[in-house]
């Protein structure tokens, strides 16, 4: 059965995840000390205790969610005695998690990666003032037509189709009073739900253009190898293993649209059956859910989740 891992993006982080794993796992807690020597920072403290106004600072959320993801991985790699390009054709992950995904395939260590996530969230944060920009969630109509409806509601500022996450769930970003207008329009056109999300920063639009040079510069400057499996990147939905290709196709992202409705359809074109998501939440298996329905999925983050993937594969 040909396989995916796939790996979660902002929105999936909660307090307390991966306690379990650290009281389980002298694997993940190695993983948490690696990723706050490479910040200098306590972030194991920030994700296992909170506050939630801390971990939800986009400069600590994209670190925590990797640290989370690349715990499972080491875990699986360790105990479980499992070699990534052994067990998957494909790994992606959703807009920060294609991050882990290139980890977890080998393209970058932990340490760097850690470093180029906090570079990216304060970057996407310090990119707009506050109160400049907003996301929205437009459910029930299909990705054209969200992006007609985007275009629309421009009218001289920023709106764009962020986010096609699945059928009939497109997010759109952009200038506040645009994605305000893109919300009227959408519910007019028969949206079945159309409503601001509570993020700090308008993501994957044009707005983020300075988010995107400082990582053009950060990535210039990285330890990039080719990942051992391909890893599907957001912005094309197709796979590559070209180092340069994918320093390229990561700045990209800062600023382009998460394909990711694309890149699960991409997968199972190209043979995939099994799509097993690594790390906080299960967001990504409801949206594979979404998308088609003959994609087997799970969410793998606890110890039990774990042991039962490991057996599977072993078996």
């Amino acid at each position: 059965m040909s396989r995916a891992l796939i790996f979660p993006g902002q929105g999936s982080q909660f307090v307390g995840m991966g306690q379990d794993l650290l009281d389980s796992f002298a694997e993940a807690r190695e993983v948490f000390e690696r990723v706050d020597d490479a910040l200098s920072q306590g972030l194991s403290k920030i994700i296992l205790e909170g506050p939630d106004t801390d971990l939800n600072m986009t400069a600590n959320t994209q670190p925590a969610l990797m640290a989370v993801s690349m715990a499972v991985i080491e875990i699986l790699k360790k105990q479980g005695g499992l070699k990534i390009e052994e067990i998957c054709s494909y790994v992606a992950g959703h807009s920060l998690g294609e991050y882990s995904a290139l980890t977890a395939a080998g393209s970058l260590e932990i340490e760097e990666t850690a470093r180029l996530l906090r570079i990216r969230g304060d970057a996407m944060q310090k990119a707009v003032p506050v109160g400049v920009g907003a996301m929205a969630a437009i459910l029930g109509l299909d990705f054209e037509e969200v992006k007609a409806i985007a275009q629309e509601a421009s009218n001289g500022q920023v709106c764009e189709a962020a986010n096609d996450n699945s059928t009939g769930q497109v997010v759109v970003s952009g200038h506040a009073n645009a994605v305000a207008a893109a919300i009227t329009l959408a519910q007019e056109k028969g949206a079945k739900k159309a409503v601001e999300l509570p993020v700090s920063a308008p993501f994957h639009c044009a707005l983020m253009q300075p988010a995107a040079d400082a990582m053009r510069d950060a990535l210039a400057g990285a330890n990039m190898k080719a990942p051992v499996v391909p890893v599907v990147a957001n912005v094309n939905a197709t796979a590559t293993q070209d180092p340069e290709d994918i320093r390229d196709l990561l700045v990209a992202q800062v600023t382009g649209t998460v394909r990711w409705r694309e890149s699960v359809i991409w997968m199972k074109d190209h043979g995939v059956e099994h799509m097993v998501e690594l790390g906080a939440g299960k967001v990504l298996s409801g949206l594979v859910r979404r998308i088609d329905r003959e994609i087997a999925c799970e969410s793998v983050g606890t110890p039990e989740q774990i042991e039962a993937l490991i057996a599977k594969l072993k078996g």
